[in-house]
């Protein structure tokens, strides 16, 4: 497989929680894979006083957990011989200066990804030093920075953090991470739309009843109480995650398959869903919180009971929208989108109901309702398509039953990449077909700052649903037929 191009990449908050369980493995991989050139290096920026060796024992231990079928001890030294670490302070700008000097010392690649696996307010400081330390000089080899998500707090933070990178850093410099738009199955979802010519005509608001996108964890807040008690799920999964689900599944087919076109279409897509007014956030959001309950077979805590989070929270741990897109193909077609902690599955799924025939054709039989068509996309835990149908069941009487076509996309062995191989590859390559564009950022924002505002003045109350089940029982008054509700199950038919 051809190698990329030559790169230094420079990883700031190196020793964090997201470096260690996705980044470190993630090159690590592309390494078993030989799709990192030989010139590609990896400079951890930290805190800690470590040694280039203290380092590597750190990402040999976390890659050893991660590594699909096991870790190679040569392939993990081929892979440690490009790992440096370099001991600084970000808040110390006189230290960037000296950032570059060691990768200059070192004869490594001018071209340069810096990607900023820290806090969003950190973003500001670190690309302004960066900038003051002539570091995103493009005179000398391309210089890239990847942010990761959340980029802003809301409409107005993301406008002026914006307006703080574009001192230093042009639009086509800055990467924008979605992991989500990663995965093998998120890409898919473009591959089935566009190269199946039967599924164009049946695309719209003639056949389609609702779609529902709906991502559910089997876990709390944990470690990251602390953050997530100022966010909550709206912000943390919806505004990013679940609306370029959306934007993906619903988007016009863009002119070709280039970044712009594609984020082009993704735009306009967005910019198409119906405000939400104040007065109408009770009627489209639903928000609650996990109290106490059984998961997994064990009694968890509530929200207020984890550590970090004020007693008096009113932080949802659940979210659900509804959703209209304003253009001829979806005119009247709601979106539902769902996400929340705690839940009995972890999983990640598109759920497209197609509406029933326009009559009945077995009035006169013992059927008195048929099941609709579904198509269903499960993005994880693992990436499967199913589309389900109703057939005859075999014998004298015409009975009908649900049948299902299941294809399961992972590989041979089981394994699917994870979504960060293909981003970090993507930054190297300067492909910025899976980031977003800001236009695209401050879209997402508008959809749910009304929402965010609504929640944030009531204080006084919010639902509660018990660990272990799925949800508020009060979130399906969002759907707008009795008997309508969340779907949460794939049943996978073993060939």
């Amino acid at each position: 497989m051809a190698n990329q191009s030559p790169c230094t990449y420079v990883i700031f908050g190196a020793t964090g929680n997201l470096s260690l369980t996705k980044l470190m493995p993630a090159f690590y991989h592309l390494e078993v894979e030989g799709r990192l050139a030989p010139e590609v290096n990896i400079v951890a920026i930290g805190r800690k006083n470590w040694t280039d060796e203290q380092w590597i024992c750190v990402v040999k231990e976390s890659v050893d957990f991660k590594a699909r079928g096991g870790m190679s001890i040569e392939r993990f030294n081929q892979f440690a011989s490009r790992l440096a670490y370099f001991h600084m302070d970000v808040n110390d700008a006189t230290s960037f200066p000296k950032l570059g000097q060691f990768i200059c010392d070192k004869g490594w690649s001018c071209n340069m990804a810096f990607y900023l696996s820290m806090s969003p307010s950190d973003f500001g400081p670190v690309v302004k030093n960066l900038g003051d330390s002539q570091l995103l000089d493009e005179t000398k080899g391309w210089k890239r920075v990847v942010l990761e998500k959340p980029f802003g707090y809301d409409s107005d933070s993301a406008k002026a953090l914006q307006h703080q990178l574009n001192k230093y850093l042009t639009e086509e410099q800055t990467y924008r991470i979605d992991h989500y738009l990663g995965k093998g199955m998120v890409q898919n979802l473009m591959v089935f739309r566009f190269a199946n010519i039967l599924m164009e005509p049946l695309w719209n608001r003639n056949y389609i009843d609702h779609i529902q996108i709906t991502h559910s964890e089997d876990r709390p807040v944990g470690t990251r109480a602390g953050y997530y008690d100022h966010s909550g799920a709206m912000r943390d999964m919806i505004q990013s995650h679940l609306l370029q689900l959306l934007a993906l599944i619903a988007m016009e087919p863009p002119a070709c398959i280039e970044a712009e076109s594609l984020r082009d279409e993704k735009v306009k897509l967005l910019k198409s869903i119906r405000p939400i007014t104040q007065k109408n956030v009770n009627a489209q959001a639903f928000r609650a919180q996990y109290s106490q309950g059984v998961l997994n077979g064990k009694s968890v805590n509530g929200y207020l009971e984890e550590e970090g989070v004020a007693h008096d929270s009113v932080t949802e741990t659940y979210a659900a929208l509804k959703l209209y897109v304003d253009n001829w193909r979806w005119e009247g077609v709601p979106f539902y989108l769902e996400t929340g902690k705690n839940m009995p599955q972890s999983q990640t799924l598109i759920s497209i109901c197609f509406k029933h025939p326009p009559q009945q054709f077995f009035k006169a039989s013992q059927v008195k309702k048929m099941e609709p068509n579904w198509i269903v996309f499960r993005i994880q835990p693992d990436e499967v398509i199913k589309i389900e149908m109703t057939v005859k069941k075999p014998g004298l009487e015409i009975d009908t039953q649900q049948v299902s076509l299941d294809a399961s996309l992972m590989d041979t062995e089981g394994f699917s990449n994870d979504a960060y191989e293909e981003l970090l590859l993507d930054v190297i390559k300067g492909d910025h077909s899976l980031f977003l564009r800001f236009d695209e950022v401050k879209a997402c924002w508008n959809i749910v700052d009304p929402i965010i505002q609504a929640w944030s003045a009531n204080t006084s109350f919010i639902e509660t649903y018990s660990s272990g089940t799925w949800g508020p029982k009060g979130a399906n008054k969002l759907f707008e037929h009795a008997g309508q509700e969340w779907r949460h199950f794939v049943e996978i038919n073993d060939a």
